[in-house]
């Protein structure tokens, strides 16, 4: 045996996402990370191993503009630009390949942490040091370092540290919680077991082994749908263990699991009226995916009010959206349906008081074992929000060495300096602009080439019959004085324009203003619905909502979209939740869905021009979708040679120069084989571009060419410093769309 020690400036515990986003967020910003995992692949339950697929805040396509951003977004957008096909195995190495990109980090696989050095009072407790056994190499290595994260998911870390948590249900009146049981109680949700099939082209059997269960005796295949070419996904259901230990009866669980998988497929091959002669078994878990164990106790509770009434924390550090998603006790064995689901209108915030320990002073935590409730954590719980608290948890731990701070200290001093170093390295946080007094950009005129000054969508042929209501949020503003639409067909139509009621819910809320207009005839005409007699003030802040009341016998004209910010709604009054019975009730989000407009809208005009796609919305801090636009420059489509420009008044010292590229956060990416999003190069990123600096005489000099670009976010560092009077950005070609999408430019010295 080796006895080995590992000195670095944060520990972290765990190779799940959180770990990863946690990871590579520390080491970005120049301290020296250890990350440590006990399997021998990256990515947690996301891994080749487990290949549950990564959900997050879209609740694929129940929000709006809810792609996670920062790292994790990175990740989801390079896994479609290498493997669109969803090959679990690929997406390891996406992963793989991101945490070794970065030299700060040391990983260590096959490492199994299980002994923490701790001390001091209960209310006080420190992590002196970590320990773990790397299987098949006979090492085992101390870790020390100032600060430590838990991202086991299980919080084994800090369990051994005696770090404060929770396991269970807590009892309604604890946090006032309408969805949380009457009576406190252990139970935890299930973990689950997937499987994949293929076509063989021949015809196969299938012997069961003898512990296969037989499951025309349990209530599955009345309560649960089989099918003979579903695999993985489709059979999230497979979960059990909620009413046991899920971490020391880890090995009962799996051998229960395995017992249904072997069982379903000896249904469907043998007793089954299916399809399946030509189908055999290509793979099989074998580590149960684990939802829930330890939830550490911060500073903060999330709770299920925080998420439905989308509490905005002035220490937000990430949001979420997946739905409050609760399973039934006994897992795939309930006659219930397998989930039932709580939505907020729009994407929730989570606030930093949730990501550090209330008594282990050095101890972070982010992923699934967060500061919330069993309610709250329904939805936190999902992996690409489990991603987002990673970075900001990473992001807080890289502060406070830097710093020399405790997590809590960085809470009560500097909170609003961890939120804007999140949002400098392009954090997933909703509704805050970044400030930062380093960026000369701030004291630059910005101007274009050209700009969008309407999203005037051309007609593509496609036609929709108005028998439902149609909303098509627009970049509008400051002020709205008439809407025109592509009709024909014959009635009268109501155009209502309406506002949300917060900055990310894109339902309709609150009536500004609205005109009738009469079609008549089956040629298509352009039909102006003027408002009112003057323009009418749109209010700041929140998204604009064009509503297209029904009328059978009228057709709108659609076209393809391609204006960032338009997006079009359907009204589907009495949906439900996909992966559920339980009736829709006031959550409207639900019935306002984007999948069957997906990618086209409305043709429509607005009158007057808008500028919320002009140039200065570069430099407005926002850098995500946002309240009445997307928050970015986009060139006219018309414009051959687009250009974007910073001048200052005098001369200035230029050495870095920081660019945030359009990826389309609508667009529902995923990393193994839920759906499948078309094309490798998200579209709106800009392929090439040219930076230049303005020369002594008044020419351009060429400081940076690329060619090839996929990625977001870009941050060039010129070979020496330069002092210049201008900066220009040069685009010269998209990945696909008709114009150029900058949201942020940003100099520093």
């Amino acid at each position: 045996m080796r006895h080995e020690v590992m000195t670095s400036d944060i520990t972290v515990v765990g190779g799940g996402l959180a770990g990863v986003c946690a990871a590579i967020a520390a080491a970005r910003l120049g301290r020296r990370v250890a990350l440590v995992t006990n399997r021998p692949v990256l990515g947690g339950n996301s891994s080749s191993e487990v290949r549950v697929w990564v959900c997050g805040a879209t609740g694929h396509g129940v929000h709006h503009f809810a792609r996670e951003g920062g790292v994790m977004g990175e990740l989801l957008v390079e896994n479609q630009y290498r493997n669109p096909e969803g090959n679990p195995y690929y997406w390891d190495l996406v992963v793989l390949d991101a945490v070794r990109a970065e030299p700060n980090i040391t990983l260590f696989l096959n490492t199994d942490v299980r002994e923490v050095a701790a001390g001091g009072p209960g209310d006080a407790r420190r992590i002196d040091s970590v320990t773990g056994w790397m299987m098949g190499s006979e090492r085992l290595i101390r870790f020390d370092s100032p600060l430590y994260l838990d991202c086991t998911g299980d919080g084994l870390v800090g369990h051994l540290a005696e770090a404060r948590y929770r396991i269970g249900r807590e009892a309604r009146s604890e946090y006032g919680e309408p969805w949380a049981p009457e009576v406190a109680d252990d139970i935890t949700l299930g973990s689950t077991l997937l499987f994949y099939t293929k076509d063989t082209g021949e015809p196969t059997r299938y012997v069961p082994p003898r512990f296969a269960k037989d499951i025309t005796a349990t209530p599955i295949p009345e309560h649960r749908i089989i099918r003979a070419g579903d695999n993985g996904c489709a059979y999230w259901w497979i979960e059990w263990g909620g009413e046991l230990d899920t971490v020391h009866d880890n090995e009962r669980i799996r051998d229960e699991l395995w017992s249904v998988i072997y069982g379903i497929w000896d249904y469907i091959k043998n007793h089954g009226t299916f399809d399946a002669d030509m189908m055999s078994l290509e793979w099989v878990g074998a580590l149960p995916g684990k939802r829930e164990y330890r939830r550490f106790v911060g500073d903060h509770t999330l709770t299920q009010h925080d998420i439905i009434d989308q509490v905005e924390f002035d220490d937000r550090v990430a949001f979420g959206g997946w739905s409050i998603d609760l399973h039934p006790p006994g897992g795939m064995y309930a006659t219930e349906a397998g989930s039932k689901h709580l939505y907020s209108t729009g994407v929730y915030h989570v606030p930093y008081r949730s990501l550090y320990s209330v008594n282990c002073t050095n101890m972070l935590m982010a992923g699934r074992d967060i500061s919330a409730s069993h309610v709250a954590f329904g939805s936190t719980r999902v992996m690409a929000t489990c991603g987002t608290l990673g970075e900001a948890a990473g992001t807080a731990a890289a502060l406070c060495v830097q710093r020399r701070l405790s997590p809590r200290e960085l809470s009560e001093r500097h909170s609003g300096d961890l939120v804007q170093t999140l949002l400098r390295q392009d954090g997933s946080i909703i509704g805050l602009a970044a400030h930062d007094p380093a960026d000369l950009a701030a004291a630059a005129s910005v101007t274009a080439s050209s700009y969008i000054r309407s999203p005037a969508l051309r007609p593509n042929g496609e036609t929709r019959e108005l028998t439902s209501d149609i909303a098509v949020v627009v970049p509008a503003g400051p002020l709205l004085e008439s809407v025109s639409l592509l009709l024909s067909g014959d009635g009268e139509v109501t155009v209502e324009v309406c506002a949300g009621d917060r900055g990310q819910n894109y339902v309709p809320a609150r009536q500004l203003a609205s005109a009738t207009a009469t079609v008549a005839g089956d040629r298509p005409q352009w039909v102006r619905f003027a408002l009112a007699g003057q323009p009418i003030k749109l209010p700041e802040g929140l998204p604009v909502i064009v509503v297209l009341r029904s009328v059978p016998g009228v057709t709108v004209h659609l076209a393809d979209n391609t204006v960032p910010g338009v997006l079009a709604l359907i009204n589907q009054p009495g949906k439900r939740s996909p992966d559920d019975q339980m009736p829709l009730g006031s959550q409207q989000v639900l019935a306002w869905r984007s999948i069957p407009l997906h990618r086209r809208a409305p043709a429509i005009r607005l009158s007057p021009d808008t500028d919320a796609l002009a140039p200065a919305r570069v430099l407005d801090g926002y850098q995500r979708p946002y309240g009445s636009g997307p928050h970015m420059w986009c060139s006219d489509p018309a414009d051959d040679e687009p250009w974007l420009r910073l001048d200052w008044p005098q001369p200035t010292v230029v050495r870095h120069i920081d660019v945030i590229f359009d990826d389309d956060v609508h667009e529902d990416l995923i990393n193994l084989h839920h759906h499948r999003t078309p094309g490798r190069e998200m579209p709106t990123l800009v392929r090439d571009y040219v930076i230049e600096t303005a020369g002594p005489d008044g020419g351009w000099v060429e400081q940076h060419v690329e060619t090839g670009n996929r990625r977001r976010h870009r941050v060039h560092d010129l070979s020496e410093a330069v002092t210049t009077t201008a900066v220009r950005l040069r685009l010269t070609a998209t990945n696909g769309a008709p114009s150029v999408h900058v949201i942020s430019l940003r100099v520093y010295a």
